[in-house]
This record gives structure tokens, sequence and C-alpha cells, in this order.
């Protein structure tokens, strides 16, 4: 289980780009809470420390966001889901913020790591990745940062299927086919190159 990280957050009241823009020079990022019971907050966060917590938590680390509304403070976990860029310049342009139950599973993509190196590459042939990310359950806690699949053991014409992971405690997979996920392949052009030395065996 990961331990959540603090956020402090504001309530947002002015909406459009112009109050937008207006946030941005002021330091603060617009943002949104939303969560799967439909609710929709209004935010803004500022710049700086919302970073080192983007940079802590990513997309699979719950943060607790301290809402401040007035004088009050309003705690809410969520997950940080999505982050909009400026397209060349370093600006945060707007954050959206997953609103979580931390007893209740959820349902995310998570990224693929690949540690090892497959015997069957040793001896010449050529690692595929077939998926870069898998759809994974679990209580947003144990969300893992990757899912980090071995391949040491594989050799040429050899899959990894999705059935055959060894996943972190708590998480399960989701699939109907069991489908493969890594592969060591034979190099290009090998089967020709053995029909033709076959064949010149033959003459």
């Amino acid at each position: 289980m990961s331990e959540m990280i603090d956020l402090q957050v504001e309530m947002r009241t002015e909406k459009g780009k112009g109050a937008s823009r207006k946030l941005r020079v002021q330091g603060f990022v617009p943002a949104v809470y939303y969560d799967a019971k439909g609710e929709n907050i209004p935010l803004q966060v500022r710049s700086t420390p919302f970073r080192k917590a983007w940079e802590q938590a990513g997309s699979t680390k719950v943060v607790e966001l301290e809402i401040a509304n007035g004088d009050k403070i309003e705690k809410r976990p969520a997950l940080i889901w999505a982050v909009d860029k400026h397209p060349f310049k370093s600006i945060l342009i707007h954050v959206d913020f997953y609103g979580v139950d931390l007893e209740k599973e959820i349902t995310l993509q998570v990224p693929v790591e690949v540690v090892g190196k497959a015997k069957g590459v040793e001896a010449g042939g050529t690692l595929e990745v077939y998926r870069d990310h898998l759809e994974v359950t679990c209580l947003p806690t144990h969300i893992p940062e990757h899912i980090t699949i071995d391949v040491t053991d594989l050799d040429i014409n050899q899959n990894l299927h999705i059935n055959e992971l060894a996943l972190p405690e708590g998480v399960k997979v989701l699939f109907e086919e069991n489908f493969a996920v890594v592969g060591v392949v034979e190099p290009s052009g090998s089967a020709e190159e053995a029909e033709e030395e076959a064949e010149e065996a033959a003459e």
C-alpha cells in the first residue's frame, strides 16, 4: 500500500479562457475534480507544489486534495488523471483530478516494464513487446507504477501470456483472451536463409 501525498488546492469561482490565463500568470493551474458519482468541482492549484506532487505521484499514486473553500478545508483522495501542457512552453494548461473511494477497486491502464535480457535475444532473436499497457483492477492505494515482466527465460519463438504474469498483491489483470504480452521472434530473414542453405546443400 502506498502513502497518500497531500496537495493543497482552492475552489475556483471564475471560468473561461480569460480567467484561466489570469490564473496562470498568477502562478496557478486551472483544475477540476470529478468522480464516478458525477460530482464536478472547479479548482485551482499552485503550479510549483503541483509539479512536486505530480513528480511523486504520477498517475498511479493517490493524492489527498485539501480543498480550501473560504475558511473551510475538505479532504478528498484523488488520482492525477490528466495534465494538459503547453505544446512548447513550460506551462501547465489544465489538470484533471479523479476522485476515488479508498475502499472500492478502480480499473485503469498501467504501463508494462520489461526487465532482463531474454536468452532468445542472446541467441540472435528479437524481443517484441505486444502490449505496453495492461488494464488492471485494484484498490486505489494498491495501484502499481508498472507491471514488471522478467523476460530472461524467453527463448526464440516463445511468448509470455497474460495469465503467466507475476502480479503485485491485490492486483488483477482484466482480459477475455489469453493474449501474448511479450515474445522473442526469429531474426528477420532467418527462415529464408535457412531455406536457401538447404537448397544449396541439395545442389
